[in-house]
């Protein structure tokens, strides 16, 4: 079946623990849990025996791109992005434009870059379709998410930086909207099939990184259950269980990672989330872009972290004005609330590092606009190939970072440095 894992890689990982380990540890042994960054009440404690504060930023478009990211509004999902750019320039070329575009968007000098500037932590959100045998980002069959993981892992870790492995776009889709990459509807808490296969691909992952100490932890799921569906409290109820099924697959073959478990709707109603005591290595994450930045607009957030005695993380916060995501950060640090900002890169600003909008890139976006529902609007809204070809292979060249342009201003409105809080 399309949606089923390669068996075989997966039976060697299980056998193996780490084939491909990017680990500097001993090929049979496993490191000791002194090794990893761990929990110890509301704080994260490194290796070192130090507290640990996460600042940084997310790798968002990169491994799973979002339409906006491209000037997009109703192309929104991976899904619609790919149909939309074979539609405009033809199946290979975007297949191949899918390559070269992992390749240019996330390098070595980027993640050098986001380090030089303070961070510790970068967060990676990800496709689940990058450990299956289907057709993603211009490969079928033979996915590359270990090879692509493995090298920022290696990068972050070059660079003294954490990473935290964020499933962005679960099987059968866990929010129901264009973040997931889903059909419309939280269909991963319905199905049992896509409950074998969301525990089955994080078994896979966390196998492959049980001796990796750059990795801060797992994200199980991104922001479950949007907040549109008239039985999303019964959705609720389906959510802690979902964790706890994958934490203890997870257990099975990494005793020591972090596991970060978000609440509902959006990540920010943790009321469905009643047992923290089944593990003693999770903590929480959530997320805000809007509203008073102030410690009474995230009050759910902390007195749920003080109920637990569990770290709470901001797993994304950004698109707001410098002086709103200023402040807010003086409150996040004012209560022990890390956080990674959204996104480290896109077009124009309201991130660390924008590209330029390529010329002719208005043509490809009229047609990412368009009435597409039949093959006679497909061939009306089309423009010249050539053209959108020509626009495509410019976004290649502008998303290097050698071509982007450092946002000074958002930048410092982060305040990665401890000294500039």
């Amino acid at each position: 079946m399309r949606y089923t894992l390669i068996a075989a890689a997966i039976a060697m990982l299980l056998a193996a623990c780490s084939p491909k380990a990017v680990t500097t540890a001993p090929d049979a042994a496993d490191l000791p849990a002194e090794a990893f960054m761990h929990v110890d009440g509301t704080d994260l404690v490194a290796p070192d025996g130090s507290v640990f504060f996460i600042r940084g930023t997310n790798l968002g478009n990169w491994l799973n791109p979002e339409g906006y990211m491209f000037g997009f509004q109703r192309t929104s999902s991976p899904r619609l992005i790919n149909e939309m750019f074979c539609q405009l320039a033809g199946d290979d070329f975007t297949a191949d434009f899918w390559k070269t575009f992992k390749d240019n968007y996330i390098t070595r000098a980027d993640i050098e870059f986001i380090a030089q500037r303070g961070a510790n932590t970068v967060r990676v959100p990800f496709h689940y379709k990058l450990f299956t045998d289907e057709d993603y980002m211009g490969l079928t069959g033979e996915q590359d998410g270990f090879t692509r993981l493995d090298s920022v892992v290696r990068w972050c870790a070059d660079n003294g930086m954490y990473v935290i492995l964020d499933m962005h776009d679960c099987p059968g889709g866990q929010t129901g909207d264009n973040i997931d990459d889903s059909y419309g509807y939280p269909g991963l808490f319905e199905s049992g099939t896509a409950h074998r296969r969301f525990c089955d691909i994080w078994t896979a992952i966390a196998a492959h990184y049980r001796n990796e100490p750059a990795i801060l932890g797992y994200e199980l799921l991104n922001e479950p259950i949007a907040h549109y569906f008239d039985n999303k409290e019964e959705l609720n109820a389906m959510l802690e269980p979902l964790q706890k099924e994958a934490v203890a697959a997870i257990r099975r073959v990494d005793p020591n990672h972090i596991i970060l478990l978000g609440g509902a709707q959006w990540n920010s109603n943790f009321e469905p989330l009643t047992d923290s005591s089944y593990d003693p290595n999770i903590m929480f994450t959530c997320h805000r872009y809007g509203g008073p930045a102030t410690a009474e607009a995230i009050g759910s957030y902390i007195a749920f972290r003080d109920s637990t005695g569990r770290p709470m993380y901001m797993g994304e916060i950004g698109h707001n004005t410098m002086e709103w995501q200023s402040d807010f950060v003086d409150v996040m640090v004012a209560n022990n609330i890390g956080y990674t900002f959204w996104p480290y890169k896109k077009i124009g600003d309201s991130c660390m590092n924008g590209y330029a909008r390529p010329d002719g890139w208005q043509t490809v976006v009229d047609f990412a606009e368009a009435p597409r529902g039949s093959y006679a609007e497909i061939r009306q809204a089309a423009p010249c190939r050539r053209e959108a070809r020509a626009a495509m292979l410019s976004l290649l060249e502008n998303i290097k970072f050698e071509n982007c342009t450092p946002q000074e201003d958002y930048i410092a409105s982060m305040k990665l440095t401890t000294d500039s809080n």
